[in-house]
């Protein structure tokens, strides 16, 4: 006995028109022999779905059905036996599986091809990234052949449509199956796709339109550039074919570590080392920059870690206007050795400020005297 249509489609027999479509679909793409692993009985399923769908999915052979059953639609399919499909449902349901591929097919690799974009690194110093710098850059790519100006064809020689596909760079393939007709499309395997033969390939690049050359440029690097940056120059990269553009250069760059600054964002840091007497009594020193020495005043009692911000010192921005700052910090070095003198002096700064000072003994005294200050 048929299985019931209203089983077959999964669906409640009063269900509206688009939630049979919805579930024809979902089926249609399950049980598609072309992506079941059992194609034979999802053959067999599927033409059972088609049926049950052209039935379900017209009004009128729908009445007939529920008031007569599978009698009143005289069992199902005719005319060949694609009924739901017709002029729109097939045309979804062959998108459905073959769209994607069809589509590629289709456009003619005759057309226009832009060419590749290509990478090159460049390291440069912290001073250059400050002040801006540039860069002479040398590296092979992929230009126009000037003999056949990027045809690919000798000189004086001609370049005729494929005889196998007519031109069109396409292949077509009718299949037969027990549903019906398919048609599938493959790039020409002659031509590869281009639709047309060069007779006489060009001498100096061989048919291919285009040469490997050696490029030079001079690349300007502003000022401000961080660690990643890139810089964009058109046009440099591969060359077209077939009338494309040609692709671009990127410049990847690149920072050396610095011995002295380390850098965040637009500021850089620096550490300074300063004597006992320098973070008590303060005063004036000279610390380098990225663009010379400079100087910075220490507050009496400056405590080893403090931080000095000397504003406008950093790095410009590369867009232009601010600037960041350099910021300093200061540690207090301790002396290891000591002179007799300045041993002398420590110990009666200690004593006026109240500190305790450990007398030496005797031999202590006596290794004094006779050590070379």
């Amino acid at each position: 006995m048929p299985a019931d249509y209203y089983d077959v489609l999964g669906v409640a027999r009063d269900a509206d028109e688009s939630t049979i479509k919805r579930a024809y679909r979902q089926l249609a793409r399950k049980y598609h022999p072309d992506v079941a692993t059992d194609k034979v009985a999802a053959e067999s399923h599927f033409k059972e779905i088609n049926e049950a769908y052209e039935v379900l999915s017209d009004a009128q052979k729908r009445a007939n059905y529920d008031r007569f059953g599978h009698a009143g639609v005289n069992g199902g399919v005719g005319d060949g036996g694609f009924g739901p499909f017709g002029a729109e449902g097939f045309g979804d349901i062959f998108d459905m599986f073959f769209g994607a591929a069809r589509g590629g097919a289709q456009q003619r690799r005759s057309g226009p091809v832009r060419g590749s974009d290509l990478r090159y690194d460049v390291e440069i110093t912290l001073e250059e990234a400050y002040a801006g710098t540039t860069r002479d850059i040398t590296f092979r790519h992929l230009a126009t052949c000037a003999t056949c100006r990027g045809n690919g064809a000798e000189p004086g020689t001609l370049i005729v449509p494929c005889d196998r596909c007519g031109g069109t760079g396409i292949q077509r393939q009718v299949r037969q199956t027990p549903l019906g007709q398919f048609v599938t499309q493959t790039t020409c395997a002659k031509c590869a796709g281009d639709g047309q033969i060069v007779q006489t390939p060009c001498s100096t690049c061989r048919g291919r339109g285009r040469v490997e050359q050696e490029k030079s440029l001079q690349v300007r690097i502003p000022a401000g550039v961080d660690d990643g940056s890139r810089i964009r120059i058109t046009g440099s990269g591969e060359a077209g074919m077939r009338g494309g553009g040609d692709g671009d250069l990127y410049v990847y760059l690149s920072i050396a570590p610095h011995a002295v600054f380390k850098r965040d964002g637009l500021d850089v840091l620096l550490d300074v080392a300063i004597a006992f007497p320098q973070a008590a009594l303060g005063g004036e020193i000279m610390v380098r920059s990225l663009d010379g020495e400079i100087p910075l005043t220490l507050h009496p009692g400056t405590q080893s870690g403090s931080q000095y911000r000397l504003r406008g010192r950093g790095m410009p921005s590369v867009r232009g206007g601010a600037k960041g700052d350099e910021l300093v910090t200061v540690h207090v070095v301790v002396p290891t050795r000591l002179s007799k003198r300045e041993r002398e002096l420590l110990e009666e700064y200690a004593r006026a400020g109240g500190d305790q000072i450990e007398e030496k003994s005797f031999f202590d005294r006596v290794k004094d005297a006779f050590r070379a200050d």
